[in-house]
């Protein structure tokens, strides 16, 4: 029988609630009795001592908050009782040894994958749209809707048979509001796809390019340009207006210095030098089909493990995401350093209160500095606007249990695993060595993915608690619930339950064996995660503001 609370480490004096527990209930855990002061809903935690105003507050044996007043033992931790707090961070001489988890079973296993001519490999073989502004938005949504109807990339089939059926039945004059779903419910059969070898045809629509100040201009121009060259795009088209801030020659300069032997096939348009709209669309529109030709032409090869890059991410967080996703995940990310593959860690803000434990691991000086000053800077910009990370957890996170950004932070880095650090990157620059590497960018769930695919995600592992449908154009990212009930709720967009750690039915590290299986299957092509089969392709670029 699963127990009803847990203790995550031995220097905590919290416990946490694996299932909702009752006021005057007395739960025992090692021996000792806590009679509950108060109904602790299932993901939250109580205290293990009484706490005197000031009292120092440890969860996943670190500092992560102070109470603000007298709580007695077996009181909830709330945002009234609790604030924020983290224990400093500094740069010292540290022997970090890690052991590393046994891959044998994955020892020699492959993947079926892209493999393009500078050795990188895809997990998807796309084709790529880049707007150089705004302006061309509009132009990009046309081409896309006439692509994506007639060569069988559309999913919104369904949506419209649905559309016409309340249409007909408005004109026929009857009532809307009696007729079910399931009545209007039409089989709507999706066009097959014309180019069996290409996976999407992909946009990536933006608000920059212009205005705003150069510098965003200029970060914009390193971001598409880490999308052009990513491993998973086969060809790219650009569309141009002429007058923006981020010239064509910028762009193009951006893609030569990032991949100087960047030879995919590329067809730039200009509408301040095209005749009309129509010819540019439509020359577009060609010449994308005659390059879709082309890469159709690729097709997939066993690879090893070890040309995977995955990106690991966690959104709509809950208080289980840092006892069964996370960790799980964690363990997916050592499973694959050990077979000499890549991880990507992000969301700095999201890192507040691990930092300590992150610098002791990074085997670089010089890079435990470059990490320091990131993690230093960015808080200090979001301070001097009024904000600061501690602001970082959303109604949703607290609500369900995450009451200060150091529970939520520290939960959220175990997507990492234990591997040693090999390098840390600001945002867009791209990982080239093996192991963990540390990326820049945003806890937003939607930045935190762009930039982790600028950097070399092949594939983002996206655990949340709460649900989410976010996704990325270009890399594949499938989601992980952290609890059987929104497995259950939201099966249209989970990939993976870690439910079965919270019930004591699988353990972190047989988990995290299983999503690395999963993970191989989705690079092969052979599974295809629910983002990518709804389109969910969201891109935000970062602007180097203050967006936590």
């Amino acid at each position: 029988m699963a127990s009803s609370i847990l203790k995550i480490h031995p220097k905590d004096n919290v416990l946490v609630a694996l299932k909702d527990l009752s006021k005057d209930e007395d739960v025992e855990f090692e021996g000792v009795v806590y009679r509950l002061q108060e109904d602790i809903p299932a993901k939250h935690k109580f205290f293990m001592q009484d706490m005197q105003e000031g009292d120092e507050i440890y969860m996943y044996g670190v500092l992560v908050g102070k109470t603000q007043y007298f709580v007695p033992r077996g009181g909830i931790m709330n945002t009234d009782n609790t604030k924020h707090a983290a224990d400093p961070y500094t740069f010292r001489p540290y022997n970090y040894q890690w052991e590393a988890p046994d891959v044998s079973r994955f020892q020699g296993r492959t993947f079926n994958g892209y493999l393009r001519k500078d050795g990188r490999v895809g997990t998807a073989n796309y084709w790529l749209f880049i707007p150089t502004v705004f302006c061309e938005n509009r132009n990009l949504d046309v081409i896309k809707e006439a692509l994506y109807n007639e060569l069988g990339y559309s999913v919104t089939g369904k949506y419209r048979a649905f559309t016409r059926e309340l249409l007909a039945a408005y004109e026929a004059g009857q009532d809307l509001t009696s007729l079910s779903l399931e009545q209007l419910a039409t089989a709507v059969h999706r066009k097959d796809r014309v180019f069996k070898n290409v996976d999407g045809i992909k946009f990536l629509n933006h608000q920059g390019g212009c205005g705003g100040i150069r510098q965003d201009a200029a970060v914009l121009g390193k971001l598409l340009a880490a999308y052009a060259d990513h491993p998973n795009v086969a060809g790219v088209t650009v569309l141009s207006l002429g007058c923006q801030n981020l010239q064509l020659t910028d762009l193009m300069q951006d893609i030569k210095s990032r991949n100087p032997q960047f030879d995919k096939p590329l067809f730039v348009f200009e509408q301040q030098q095209s005749k009309s709209e129509e010819q540019l669309i439509k020359e577009a529109i060609q010449k994308t089909f005659l390059g879709l030709i082309e890469i159709n032409k690729f097709e997939r090869q066993p690879v090893p493990l070890s040309k995977l890059t995955l990106g690991v991410k966690c959104g709509g967080s809950d208080g289980f995401s840092g006892i069964s996703a996370n960790p799980a995940v964690g363990y997916t990310s050592d499973l694959l350093v050990a077979l000499g593959g890549k991880v990507l860690l992000a969301e700095f803000p999201e890192l507040c209160g691990a930092e300590q434990n992150l610098i002791d691991r990074t085997i670089d000086p010089a890079a435990a500095h470059k990490f320091i000053n990131l993690m230093t800077a960015y808080s200090r910009a979001a301070e001097q606007v009024g904000s600061g990370f501690h602001m970082n957890p959303s109604p949703g996170n607290i609500r369900d249990g995450l009451i200060t950004d150091a529970i939520k932070s520290t939960g959220a880095a175990k997507k990492g695993g234990t591997s040693p650090v090999v390098d840390v990157l600001d945002y867009t620059e791209e990982a080239t060595k093996p192991g963990l590497n540390l990326v820049c960018t945003p806890g937003n769930d939607v930045e935190a993915t762009t930039g982790k695919t600028a950097s070399g995600a092949t594939l983002i592992l996206f655990t949340t608690g709460l649900g989410t449908p976010t996704g990325n154009p270009i890399c594949p990212v499938i989601k992980v619930a952290t609890n059987n009930a929104l497995a259950k709720r939201m099966a249209d967009i989970i990939d993976i339950n870690t439910g079965p750690i919270i019930d004591g039915e699988k353990t972190i590290q047989e988990m995290g064996k299983d999503i690395l299986e999963y993970c191989i299957k989705a690079a092969s092509g052979e599974i295809i995660p629910k983002a990518v089969q709804l389109n969910q392709d969201d891109f935000i670029p970062w602007k180097r503001g203050v967006s936590l």
